[in-house]
């Protein structure tokens, strides 16, 4: 089953995501989105430090300007690859 790891305030995304049958878990901190096929952000935590840690090797989808039917037809997209 597609894991796809949510950030907490796009619950209208965890649970149009819920409904099509993906494994959703809450992305609150780095290790949740470990072994994650897909992670879904708001984009709002900027990195201001330029660190960049890989923590997951799955897709990461800016969820600002999206519809909640938008990034599930991302997520789609990108596990087809």
């Amino acid at each position: 089953m597609v894991k796809v790891a949510v950030e907490e305030s796009l619950t209208n995304v965890s649970e149009a995501l819920k409904a099509k049958g993906y494994d959703v878990v809450m992305l609150k901190r780095e290790s949740d989105a470990k072994d994650c096929d897909c992670c879904v952000v708001t984009g709002q935590d900027v990195n201001v430090m330029g660190i960049q840690d890989v923590v997951t090797q799955g897709s990461v989808i800016d969820a600002r300007g999206l519809s909640a039917d938008d990034i599930c037809k991302e997520v789609e997209e990108r596990i087809k690859h």
